[in-house]
Parts: structure tokens; sequence; C-alpha cells
């Protein structure tokens, strides 16, 4: 999932004493990989949060959270009860963290499902025995049995001497795998759709893509977050497209809405994680 400022919903829930003011929902957001830092996503999130809030009906704040580690700490936190987060995030997470699946995020100018794209220089490689030795660059590196699995799982097994590692560094490591060096670039959908604009494209070639999957997905976190209040904040997200105040909070985190989730596509992404792990 590729945000203005990517993704993850972490939702704050205390018993507050007579007369204190009502308990304020915390929305976290991580995709690690996408650009922008807390401070800068800021505005963002607080444009998101209020126009959730405002439909709701519940008092809501929001945070970014660029890092998986920043990610993964927020919510193990007692202040967390749901999150919205990256594909790889929530495979990698979904049983460490208790994230339980509600809706499926969609990004601006993309379809509901992504695939993903192994990239590498023209000719390189018909397969991925092709690839010993070789270093995958993604943002989705930091999950490398996402990368392994049910990004790259359909094409077949890559060769254990295989390195994956997380770089946000695109250009650079395009630019490396089509000057010949042993990279290969793993792409999300977006990343992909802009390969043709670059002077070397002809130089690169997709090697493998993924099966659709969701590009991001809203979970709640164990059982934090009482039902009613769930089934609120789903209800809320799921309506920011039909008014103003909530198509601009989705524009300004580069999204378009929520769907429900593909529970097909899902149950597939899991199923090829857990055979890469």
């Amino acid at each position: 999932m590729r945000l203005a400022v990517p993704a993850l919903l972490s939702v704050l829930l205390a018993s507050p004493p007579a007369l204190a003011a009502p308990a304020k929902h915390v929305l976290v957001v991580c995709s690690p990989g996408s650009p922008g830092t807390t401070a800068e996503a800021q505005p963002a999130m607080d444009a998101f949060a209020a126009a959730v809030s405002s439909r709701a009906g519940l008092p809501l704040a929001a945070v970014y959270e660029p890092s998986e580690e920043a990610g993964v700490s927020r919510l193990r936190g007692k202040d967390a009860d749901a999150a919205m987060v990256s594909l790889p995030f929530f495979l990698k997470h979904e049983r460490d963290l208790g994230l339980r699946p509600r809706l499926q995020a969609v990004q601006k100018g993309r379809p509901a499902l992504e695939r993903w794209a192994l990239v590498l220089k023209k000719g390189r490689a018909a397969s991925p025995a092709s690839l010993p030795g070789f270093t995958v660059l993604s943002s989705a590196g930091f999950a490398p049995g996402f990368v392994r699995g049910p990004a790259l799982g359909g094409w077949g097994p890559l060769p254990a001497s295989v390195r994956v590692v997380q770089s946000g560094a695109v250009l650079s490591a395009l630019r490396r795998a089509a000057a010949g060096e042993p990279v290969a670039v793993l792409l999300d959908g977006a990343q992909e759709a802009a390969l043709a604009s670059l002077p070397f494209a002809a130089d690169l070639e997709v090697a493998a893509r993924s099966a659709p999957l969701p590009a991001g997905v809203l979970a709640v976190v164990g059982a934090r977050l009482p039902s009613r209040s769930a089934a609120a904040v789903e209800s809320a997200v799921r309506g920011l497209p039909s008014d103003p105040a909530g198509q601009e909070a989705l524009a300004g985190m580069q999204m378009t809405g929520f769907e429900p989730l593909d529970e097909k596509a899902l149950a597939g992404a899991r199923k090829a994680y857990a055979g890469a792990r």
C-alpha cells in the first residue's frame, strides 16, 4: 500500500473516570518503505481522523509511523486497538499482533487488487533458477516471506542464495539492474506503472508478477475495540467518498476509499506466505 503518507490504524480505548472527556481513538497509519515522516504526515492524518470521527460519532486522532519497528511498537502498546497496514506488514505481523482484517484499502488511480512485479535487466532471467547470488530490492523487503511467497511464489521458489533487502531507493535500484548488476527490483503496482517513463526502461523487463493482492488492510487488534465501535469506524471509512470532507481526507492519503475484503485473494496470500516461511 503506497499512500501519500502510507498506513496503520491504532485506536485508543480506556475507561474514563466520571465527568472526564471521552476516550479518544487513535488512528495510526504504517506502510514501511513509503515516503514521509510522522511530522510531515500529521496534517493528512488530522484530516482523515476528523472525517472518520465525524461520520462514526467517535472522538478520533491519527498518527503515521514510517517504519516497521515503530508500527509494531505502537501496536503492541495498550492504546492500540486497530490498524491499517500494507499487506506485507499484515502478513508478517498478523499473528504476533493479533490483527483481524475488516476492509481493504484502495489507492488513488489503482485497482482494488494490485500485482507486484519483479524487474530485471532484459534477458537476464527466464526463471528463478537464473538468480543465484542475486539481491532482490523492494519496499517490501522487510518481509522476506512476502517477497518469496505471495509476490513471487507463483513464479517458482527463489534460490536460497538470493538476498531480500528492503529499499525505498527504487530509481537507483532499477539503474543498477539496467546496468547488469545481479540485482532484481520488486515493484508494487504504482511503481510498475511508472516504469515506462524511465529513460532506461528499454533495458529492463518484468520477469514475473504476483496474483492480484490487496494493497492494504484495515484491521482491529484482538478484541480491544468493542464490536459496536469497530462497526462504527468501519462504516465511517466506507462512507468517506460520499462527502467532500471525506473525499479530501482520502485524497490527502492518495486513496479513493475502502472495500470489503477479497477473502479469496487474502486467503491465497496467507497460504503463500506460510509456505515461504
